[in-house]
Formats: C-alpha cells, sequence, structure tokens
C-alpha cells in the first residue's frame, strides 16, 4: 500500500515538505473552511429567541464580565472563561467559590456544538449558563438575586429593557439572563489559524502558498489524519465530532469518588428544568437529540470531544487537566493503556507509540490550530453603576479597560 505521506518517521536534518497524497489532501481539506459561513449570521443557540438579536447580544456581553451576577460580588462568567486563553482559565480545575472537579472548557465556536459541559449535561447555550450561574461551586446565583441587581442598576436595567422587556418573575429573569448571556457567547467564533492557510491553498492547487506551511506540520497534518487516525473524533473545521469517549484517563476524582462522565451528564439532562424539552425553551426548536438520548453503561466514565481549535492556548487538557502540555497529550496517546478502554474507546484508540520525529511533527501540526494573535482585553467589570443607558453600543457596553478576574484568588499550584 502506498504511504499517504513520504517520508514518515523521524524528522529530517533538514525540512523537507513531505509529498501529500491526493487522498491526505481530501482528508486535510475536510477540517474547513474557517471561519464557517455561520459566522456572518451566528449560529444560533437552541430554544433561545434571544439569538442572533443585537440588543440581546450586547445585554450578555456586559453580564459575562460582571462580576455582580455571582453571589459574593466578585466572581463573572469571565473569571473561568478568558477571552485571552481561548475563553479557559489556565487552571486544571476551575476555580469558583470552591474549586471545582473540571476544566473549564473554551467558548470558542460554542454555539456550534451539539452538548454542552463535558458531560453534555445542558443541550443548549442558555441552559448551560444556568448550570453556572446557580451551581453553589460556581457563582451561587439565582433569579431573585439578578433581579435585585439589574433593577438597581440604572444603565443595567435599561439595557435589559431594550433587550428583554421587563423584568417579570425571579426565575424568568434567570432564564432571560443565561439566554442573553448565551446570545453573545454564539458571537465568539475563533481566529483563522496558519493551518487554514495551509488548508485553503491545498483546496485552491496553489502549491507556493502551501508550501508556506512548515515542513513539521504538513507532516503531523498527514500523520493526524493517517495512522494516527486522530480525525475520527477530532473531525470536520471544528476539529471536533461534537460527541462523547473515553480517552483511557482515570475515573477517580478523589479517593472513592468518581466522575461518571457522560452517564451522568445524561441523568442530568433528562431531570433539568431548563432542557430544549422544558417550556423554558423558545419555540420553534427540534428537540429530537434530547427526547431520544438515554444513559447506558457504555456511556460511563465518557466526555466530551473537545474542539482542537486554539489547542495551543487551552492547557491543560483533558476534562480534569490532569495533561499539562501538548506534550503531555502526545504522549498519553503514545503509550495509550489499551486495557484501561472501554465501549467505542477500545475500537478506535490503539497506542500510537509515535517516534521522536513523529511526536515533534504532530506537535507542530497541533500549535498551527491556535491563532497567531488573540484579543488580550476584555470589557471591564461594572462595579458601579454610574454609565449612561445611552453609552456603548446598545448602551449596554462597558469600556475595555482589561479582564475581569478576581486576582485575588489562589494560584494555580505548580
Amino acid at each position: 500500500m502506498q504511504p499517504l505521506v513520504q517520508p514518515l518517521g523521524a524528522a529530517p536534518a533538514e525540512p523537507v515538505a513531505p509529498i501529500l497524497s491526493a487522498e491526505v489532501q481530501r482528508r486535510i481539506i475536510q477540517h474547513g473552511p474557517w471561519p464557517p459561513s455561520l459566522s456572518s449570521a451566528p449560529a444560533a443557540d437552541a430554544g433561545n429567541r434571544f439569538s442572533g438579536r443585537p440588543a440581546a447580544i450586547a445585554l450578555g456581553e456586559r453580564l459575562f464580565f460582571d462580576p455582580r451576577l455571582a453571589a459574593t460580588g466578585s466572581l463573572a462568567c469571565a473569571s473561568c472563561h478568558v477571552p485571552a486563553l481561548a475563553f479557559t482559565d489556565g487552571r486544571a480545575k476551575s476555580f469558583g467559590r470552591v474549586e471545582v472537579d473540571r476544566n473549564a472548557p473554551s467558548l470558542w465556536n460554542a454555539a456550534q456544538g451539539r452538548w454542552f459541559g463535558w458531560d453534555g449535561a445542558a443541550d443548549s447555550l442558555w441552559s448551560q449558563a444556568i448550570r453556572a450561574l446557580v451551581d453553589e461551586r460556581e457563582m451561587a446565583s439565582s433569579g431573585a438575586h439578578l433581579r435585585r441587581t439589574i433593577a438597581g442598576d440604572a444603565a443595567l436595567a435599561a439595557c435589559w429593557r431594550r433587550a428583554v422587556g421587563n423584568l417579570g418573575a425571579d426565575e424568568a429573569v434567570l432564564v432571560n439572563a443565561a439566554k442573553a448571556i448565551a446570545a453573545w457567547v454564539a458571537t465568539q467564533i475563533s481566529p483563522r489559524t496558519p493551518f487554514d492557510d495551509f488548508r485553503d491553498a491545498l483546496l485552491r492547487g496553489d502549491r507556493l502558498a502551501a508550501a508556506r506551511y512548515p515542513a513539521a506540520a504538513q507532516r503531523g497534518a498527514a500523520l493526524f489524519v493517517g495512522r494516527g487516525r486522530c480525525h475520527f473524533c477530532h473531525a470536520g473545521p471544528l476539529f471536533s465530532n461534537g460527541e462523547f469517549a473515553d480517552t483511557g484517563l482515570p475515573h477517580f476524582v478523589r479517593p472513592g469518588i468518581v466522575d461518571p462522565g457522560r452517564q451522568g451528564g445524561i441523568e442530568a439532562l433528562l431531570a433539568s428544568r431548563y432542557s430544549l424539552l422544558s417550556a423554558w425553551a423558545d419555540v420553534p426548536l427540534d428537540s429530537t437529540k434530547t427526547r431520544h438520548v438515554q444513559a447506558t453503561h457504555r456511556n460511563f466514565g465518557e466526555f466530551k470531544v473537545p474542539s482542537l481549535r486554539g489547542v495551543g492556548l487551552t492547557a491543560p487538557y483533558m476534562h480534569n487537566g490532569s495533561l499539562v502540555t501538548l506534550d503531555d497529550v502526545l504522549h498519553h496517546y503514545s503509550q495509550l493503556n489499551i486495557e484501561r478502554l472501554h465501549a467505542d474507546g477500545e475500537q478506535i484508540l490503539e497506542p500510537l507509540h509515535l517516534g521522536a520525529g513523529e511526536h515533534r511533527d504532530l506537535l507542530a501540526f497541533l500549535q498551527s490550530l491556535s491563532p497567531t494573535t488573540v484579543a488580550t482585553t476584555a470589557p471591564a467589570p461594572v462595579m458601579v453603576a454610574k454609565r449612561s443607558a445611552s453609552a456603548g453600543q446598545h448602551g449596554c457596553r462597558p469600556p475595555p479597560r482589561g479582564q475581569s478576574r478576581d486576582t485575588k484568588r489562589p494560584a494555580q499550584p505548580d
């Protein structure tokens, strides 16, 4: 059988561009285009009537960066989803009011997913936002607290009326705040990357432009879609199939406590007051995916396949942040314990046994999936309501003055 790329294996002394077969090029091209056509009209958040509405998006941005939404008044959504880190927080496990058991996932391109959270316990962005708002370990908020906060700020209340209307009852405030936040999150599309330029050059047959992509990254791309079979799960323009898999990591969170992953997520989803099957979901919508999902034993220990877009910015890795660097991730899949896998994992995954050159090539490819520049500032938190209701777009956006991060939080352990 003709190899997919020549040469493959140890990196040569000089950077020699590989010869990519037509089949490898076809597989690489399937990881685009980027940005998706939906980026000009943001992907709709299912069951959310505010999706795509400018006034709601502006309100959602303000709420996302406002620490007053939390019960303590010192924790914003942006505290765990920092724009400069692809909307992650750089911690192994996120820290809200206390440390939680999982790593903060990136919010880039979130609206294009099917399930939300590492375990898929939410079937929409707005229902996922509700979970973070009310979780006692995170923001520990409530509809009553949100209602008081909004009503007590003349500018924010004006912004709310413009986007939503009257405040309404406490639970309606909770749901509508989450929907506004989700409407803004749905607009966050990751920038183009060096890989995208290479992919587009292959598509149009521009050999000169394709040659600007580093030879090591080209070999890594060929390995990714070739014998590595990484593209089976990290598929398409998002580099994720949006589903769940067992990757061979330990199940234990701490002695005697396990994380059930997708199995627990499905149980939580079906019990949720805010799923697409609930009265809070706006119509029209297609709730087929939620209606037919069922928890099975094979879902135990499975976690969502994350998008690899921006992966160079989102360390540490995996659902529990247990792998510190991309090198660690490659070592994990190179030396995978096949006996630890179950369900589909044992049918798809096998130890890669990467050579030193292959490891370097695959790392170069993964690094090329991040943009070369990323915005490092975000709207500052609104601590005192003195801004005019007419300030900023739709009277809602605070001026960019840095990130809303509580600097008094415990530092991440080394």
